[in-house]
């Protein structure tokens, strides 16, 4: 199996170079970018298989980029690894059509887990937030569905 293409987006220059030793072996690694819309720029001429990216970026955040991204080229899987533990905004990553979503904080082989699942076409959510997510969506917090259909008048008297 050819490794997959990826191409990294990150504001900071000594995490993008983290990210890099990790992957060297895991990935072909494309190239790397600072900003959402640097990003956007990119993609064609480096056709990635998977871009890994921050949330937080100047210019345009990994958020909106990816919205955008999944429109233009709907065959490219995102991967978020971001500091922001609240399920809102796991939420809204996978909305704007992320595969996986990983903390800054997680150990760094979680990383090539999150890789491995999105080639299969799985979706990966890091251990450090699912109690939290699912926790959410219990609640239904963050606009999360309704802990259930409405009973009718008739549906409550017979029970």
């Amino acid at each position: 199996m050819t490794l997959p293409r990826v191409l990294l987006a990150d504001d900071h220059t000594l995490v993008l170079e983290g990210f890099r030793r990790l992957l060297d072996d895991q990935c072909e690694l494309v190239g790397t970018v600072g900003d959402g819309r640097a990003l956007l720029e990119a993609i064609p001429e480096l056709k990635p298989d998977i871009v890994i990216l921050d949330i937080s970026m100047p210019v345009l955040n990994g958020i909106d980029a990816a919205r955008v991204l999944k429109v233009k080229f709907p065959q490219v899987k995102v991967v978020f690894i971001t500091m922001h533990a609240d399920p809102a905004y796991v939420r809204a990553a996978f909305e704007a059509g992320a595969s996986a979503y990983l903390l800054k904080r997680c150990v760094g082989e979680e990383l090539g887990q999150a890789i491995r699942a999105v080639r299969s076409g799985n979706f990966y959510v890091t251990p450090l937030v699912t109690k939290d997510v699912v926790e959410s969506m219990l609640r239904g917090i963050d606009g999360g569905a309704p802990s259930g259909p409405e009973l009718t008048t008739r549906q409550r008297e017979v029970l």
